[in-house]
């Protein structure tokens, strides 16, 4: 392992970019999995010259290159969360963060917001109602992007993903990883189903969940949707060819354990 760090598999890194790409395979022109955050700490699996694999909290794994990543502090979890911030260190460059990523000590923030971890719970509490109203405000006008987590570009489990974790609640990165890790509740998007249940679809014959929504109640479901280009909000009586097609394609939904 050849890199400008000295590192072993029992090592932790953490992300120094804004976002960090999650890749397929150990070069740039690989396919996008996912993506890590600013402040992210993930563990080191194995590497390939300045090419590391490495698995996120969410125990996801993923090729990054070593530019993206520093040595672990160690305190990472007592960093401001950003809510969508411009930041300038402390050599006086300025960047913005995602909504989610962390402010490293030392940061001032100079537009937007960031708080301190232990606001979090109070201003995202662990409650269905809140997770929807979340999930309907806080990614409006993303664009679809395969692998992507953040208002800036993301993919339908990423945003279930994402919005979740801002209320405490851990989920998988993938859509068919969501639908285990939650029980079934009903098999069809017609039935009554409560604020931040998970909606799951499948295009494929064999029935293998490829997307995944959250509801809103009321008959309202919000999703990042390659058909309409990114984050929207359908309802899900609505007489139209798209909704009808996933009517017909839902699996079931799903209600995720707030405990």
């Amino acid at each position: 392992m050849s890199t400008s760090l000295t590192l072993s598999t029992a090592d932790r890194l953490t992300v120094r970019s804004a976002i960090a790409p999650l890749l397929a395979d150990a070069r740039i022109a690989s396919p996008l999995t996912s993506q890590l955050l600013g402040g992210d700490v993930v563990h080191l699996v194995d590497g390939r010259g300045d090419w590391l694999l490495v698995r996120g909290a969410d125990d996801y794994e993923g090729w990054t290159h070593i530019g993206y990543l520093t040595s672990c502090a160690g305190t990472e979890i007592t960093w401001r969360i950003s809510l969508g911030c411009q930041m300038r260190d402390a050599t006086g460059a300025t960047r913005a963060l995602p909504l989610g990523a962390r402010v490293a000590p030392g940061a001032e923030v100079i537009d937007g917001l960031a708080i301190p971890p232990e606001a979090r719970a109070t201003r995202f509490p662990r409650e269905r109602a809140a997770i929807a109203r979340s999930a309907a405000t806080l990614f409006t006008g993303a664009s679809y992007l395969w692998g992507g987590v953040t208002p800036w570009g993301v993919d339908c489990s990423g945003l279930a993903q994402r919005v979740f974790a801002l209320h405490g609640v851990p989920l998988p990165r993938d859509a068919w990883q969501q639908a285990e890790a939650a029980p079934q509740v009903a098999d069809d998007a017609d039935a009554a189903h409560e604020p931040a249940d998970l909606l799951f679809f499948s295009d494929r014959e064999d029935r293998r969940i490829t997307h995944v929504g959250i509801a809103l109640g009321d008959g309202h479901m919000v999703h990042s949707a390659l058909m309409r280009g990114g984050v929207h909000i359908e309802r899900l009586d609505a007489d139209d060819p798209y909704v009808a097609r996933l009517r017909a394609q839902c699996t079931g939904v799903h209600r995720v354990r707030m405990g």
